[in-house]
């Protein structure tokens, strides 16, 4: 043990015998963290993954210059399928000792392989999506990614404990139970996998018992008697089965007496009965249709009729309206001024009278400026507060599922506010829950170039890699 002033060799003296600096706490807490390494190693050797992990932890609290503990708390994190966390604690030894360190053959085996690193760095992805499908209740979806997940890294245990408790929301026992058997062979005192595996056992033994309960009611229902020296057990329904075969005997041949007697002399009498009443029937029907011709000739000309004179109409409205509907543009659009002007905290009344301007033509080059500059001016006062109130809405049905919904509103709150990222992002999302993957792509790319950086854009990227890949 050195001197962590001077870098002596200590004595058994409780002072350095070269600076003199007191080292009593010092070798207490030496001991103290080879202790705690000499017991996160005896788990470790019995794969007692989760119990090392704690002891190494508290070894490092205390001695953070413990090379040997570090370099056995990377393995513990490789081995538990966390190699992210492993690498960090080689990287941090490296710098610590850079010459004679075993974590420079464990970082070398990792980073000589490009095709590893890859692997990981999709395990990750993979495993955040299964995350992200969790909190968006796409159960099914979730189980898949955590599949995959596992076929590419089998000892990955917190995979294998959100795949477990997946299974037991959905009340898969045995799926579960599988699970929870694959985590304990790689730590096998792991506190959540122990808590699972209880909750599968009880689950379990209360099917069983429910179970055997029924096979014993099933049981009792059976006869016993003695003949001769030999005692026959026979179940109750059998019995009653035995006396019921007489008349059921019975029972058949007056059956059959009676449809003998129906085919030879009810029958013939019956189809001719028959015949007459569908004679009539086809009669009576074949009015129904001849009346059903006239009235349908007579509504096919007030149809005719009435479409003339709603031709006639459209054309005075139109007329009434002014060239190209440019009046009726104005009309909405001042209608919409006015309701700003009179009550603008009516949101919904002001979003209203907004969805009946034409914003197409008021882009028209036939539109006069005055319009378009006011058009422009109302929806920069208003803009941010419809967009708002869409986006609250559509994001609320996207958490609904009713993805139509959502698309609706989320369109227009990216019509009124184009810079609203939220929204965009939403929109995308929807997108991609309804199938629609082009859509999808295209807003994810649109949001990528307003918001480079950002952490929806981070996000959006990672969505549009899924996709396409």
């Amino acid at each position: 043990m050195k001197c962590y002033q001077c870098g002596a060799q200590l004595t058994e003296k409780n002072f350095c015998t070269n600076c003199g600096a007191d080292v009593t706490r010092y070798k207490k807490l030496t001991s103290f963290a080879n202790y705690c390494y000499n017991d996160g190693l005896s788990k470790a050797q019995v794969r007692d993954l989760s119990g090392a992990m704690n002891s190494l932890r508290q070894c490092l609290k205390f001695n953070k210059y413990h090379i040997e503990a570090r370099n056995l708390l990377g393995l513990v994190y490789y081995e538990t399928g966390q190699t992210v966390e492993a690498l960090s604690e080689w990287v941090i030894s490296k710098n610590l000792r850079p010459q004679k360190n075993i974590a420079d053959d464990y970082i070398d085996a990792i980073q000589k392989s490009p095709a590893q690193l890859e692997a990981i760095n999709q395990k990750s992805r993979k495993f955040n999506l299964a995350l992200n499908y969790c909190h968006q209740d796409s159960k099914d979806l979730a189980v898949i990614q955590l599949k995959k997940v596992l076929s590419e890294n089998p000892n990955f245990v917190q995979a294998h404990l959100l795949l477990a408790l997946l299974y037991l929301d959905a009340r898969e026992w045995e799926k579960a139970q599988k699970e929870v058997k694959r985590c304990l062979r790689i730590d096998r005192t792991n506190t959540m996998a122990l808590r699972y595996m209880k909750e599968v056992e009880h689950a379990l033994s209360a099917e069983t018992e429910g179970h055997i309960s029924k096979m014993s009611n099933r049981a009792e229902e059976v006869v016993k008697y003695q003949s001769g020296n030999e005692t026959i057990i026979q179940p109750v329904n059998m019995i009653e089965q035995k006396k019921s075969i007489g008349w059921v005997w019975g029972l058949c041949a007056g059956l059959a007496a009676g449809l003998a007697i129906a085919w030879f002399l009810i029958l013939p009498s019956r189809v001719r009965s028959a015949q007459e009443q569908l004679n009539e029937r086809l009669v009576q029907v074949g009015q129904e249709i001849d009346g059903k011709n006239t009235q349908i000739v007579s509504q096919t000309q007030q149809i005719e009729s009435l479409t003339k004179e709603r031709d006639e109409l459209k054309a005075q409205a139109e007329t009434l309206a002014g060239v190209d509907g440019k009046m009726s543009v104005a009309e909405a659009l001042l209608n919409a001024v006015s309701i700003y002007l009179e009550t603008p905290e009516d949101t919904q009344k002001l979003s209203e009278a907004m969805e009946k301007i034409d914003a197409d033509a008021v882009k028209n080059a036939d539109t006069s400026q005055t319009v378009k500059d006011l058009y422009d001016r109302l929806l920069q006062d208003v803009g941010p507060d419809l967009a708002k109130s869409y986006y609250d809405t559509g994001y609320e049905a996207f958490r609904a599922e009713d993805y139509e919904t959502a698309i609706t509103n989320l369109v227009r709150a990216v019509e009124y506010d184009p810079n609203h990222e939220e929204a965009l992002f939403a929109l995308g999302n929807s997108y991609r829950a309804k199938g629609n993957e082009k859509q999808a792509i295209e807003t994810y790319k649109k949001l990528i170039q307003l918001f480079p950086g950002t952490q929806k854009a981070r996000q959006s990227q990672n969505y549009l890699d899924e996709m396409e890949s």
